[in-house]
């Protein structure tokens, strides 16, 4: 079989990873975040795209490299460990935490300015609406390359440009000076924010689901997979940058037209407003709803695929079972649904960060089982303590620990038990066939 995809296919398959990215905490945290950098912008910017660009595309690379599957990059983990590992990132990309936040924040930025008065029944209706619409693409698994890659996202992607140039164009204010911990350590605090986007989490398991994608395309070849997913990944990547940037610099302007703005999705909704008058908001509408609506169909069908393989449930009917979920949830409210989600995220994201790194690394290790169960253990260990402070815990006793008061005291731990495990003793037990898979 040709191992091989026109331009246009593998830009189809750029743009829907692009678009199952760019959701609703790539829209709102931005905007926010570049208001407060205010005149350090380039060091917050800069410590944003690390994790939520970066990270993600050096993510979805190390899995082409470790085989395409997460079974292949957690072969040196104990399953059961690895299974419940997997099990938690999706309840959380799934329908904990990211896959109802894009109901929610499609229900505040793009419908809620046009309701008068709305009520919690607004938003419940609308809910189950929104879930049942990406229910019904991810219903159809197969076809959500042509679905998304070639006929949504252009759309969103035509939207985001106008506002992008726009914002560049007839900036709305000066840059203010930075507040709060922008003002200290504007790179760290950036770097953390961008924990709020879980890209991280979603290219762990966009990854498998774009593998699976291009398996539909007649891509089956390791080579070829690794080749497609990478160009997949620096399409998206490319496209994500281009939104961060902007939205940054449109918060970073955002003074004289948003003061005051206590979240992301505020201020973007000012500004565009002001940019646009009154059109503005339906420019603004057509942008979150099709960005969110794109990420909650990526995020149902990639935890129904893995649940599915894990239980003796279909994939059909673990869509139907995610989607319900998520349009429940969705009715928490997103301030609760956002605080609710910062401690997991902190306890989770440095296991996500040290199990990429190692994948690179492996070949280097003299004993790679060995290396993976102790690194991410040190990390999971010290990512809880940063979780706990977020939590509201009282961990001040540990404040010797550095970079514990950024929020980041994982971090000389882990790279310290990496560099441990490079003079680690080689295994003595023979390499199974799996590990050279």
């Amino acid at each position: 079989m040709k191992q091989t995809l026109k331009f246009s296919d593998v830009t189809a398959v750029g743009f829907m990873l692009f678009a199952f990215f760019l959701g609703a905490g790539n829209i709102i945290f931005p905007p926010f975040a570049g208001q407060l950098a205010g005149d350090h912008l380039l060091p917050a910017m800069v410590g944003f795209l690390l994790t939520a660009v970066g990270l993600p595309l050096v993510t979805i690379i190390a899995i082409a490299l470790a085989g395409g599957t997460w079974e292949h990059m957690t072969r040196d983990l104990p399953k059961q460990a690895a299974t419940l590992m997997a099990a938690l990132i999706f309840i959380i990309i799934g329908p904990a935490f990211a896959a109802p936040r894009t109901g929610l924040v499609a229900f505040e930025m793009g419908v809620n300015p046009f309701i008068s008065d709305s009520t919690q029944l607004h938003l419940t209706l609308f809910s189950v609406l929104f879930f049942a619409v990406a229910m019904l693409f991810a219903w159809y698994q197969g076809r959500l390359i042509d679905m998304i890659g070639k006929i949504l996202t252009p759309v969103l992607f035509i939207g985001l440009i106008i506002l992008a140039v726009s914002v560049f164009v007839n900036p709305q204010g000066e840059i203010m000076p930075a507040q709060g911990e922008y003002l200290t350590h504007p790179l760290q605090k950036g770097f953390l924010e961008g924990y709020n986007t879980m890209d991280t989490f979603a290219s762990l398991m966009f990854g498998v689901l774009m593998v699976d994608a291009l398996r539909g395309k007649g891509i089956t070849e390791r080579r070829a997979t690794t080749k497609y997913l990478i160009s997949a990944a620096c399409i998206a990547a490319a496209g994500l940058a281009f939104v961060y940037i902007s939205l940054f610099y449109l918060g970073a302007t955002s003074s004289a037209v948003a003061a005051g703005a206590d979240n992301g999705g505020m201020v973007l909704s000012q500004y565009v407003q002001a940019l646009f008058g009154s059109h503005g908001q339906l420019v603004l509408s057509l942008i979150v709803l099709l960005a969110c609506l794109t990420t909650a169909i990526g995020l149902i069908s990639a935890c129904s695929d893995f649940f599915s393989t894990h239980t003796p449930l279909s994939y059909k009917t673990w869509v139907l079972i995610t989607g319900i979920a998520c349009a429940v949830v969705a009715n928490v409210g997103l301030a609760q649904l956002i605080s609710l989600s910062v401690p997991a995220l902190f306890a989770l994201y440095p296991v996500a960060i040290a199990l990429v790194a190692l994948t690179f690394l492996r070949s280097k290790f003299p004993n790679p089982r060995l290396a993976y169960r102790f690194v991410l253990l040190v990390s999971f260990l010290f990512a809880l303590i940063d979780a706990a402070k977020v939590a509201g815990v009282n961990v001040s006793a540990l404040h010797f620990l550095p970079l514990f008061d950024v929020g980041m005291g994982w971090v000389l731990p882990t790279i310290a038990a990496i560099v441990v495990m490079f003079f680690a003793g080689k295994a003595t037990e023979p390499q199974t066939v799996q590990d050279n898979a």
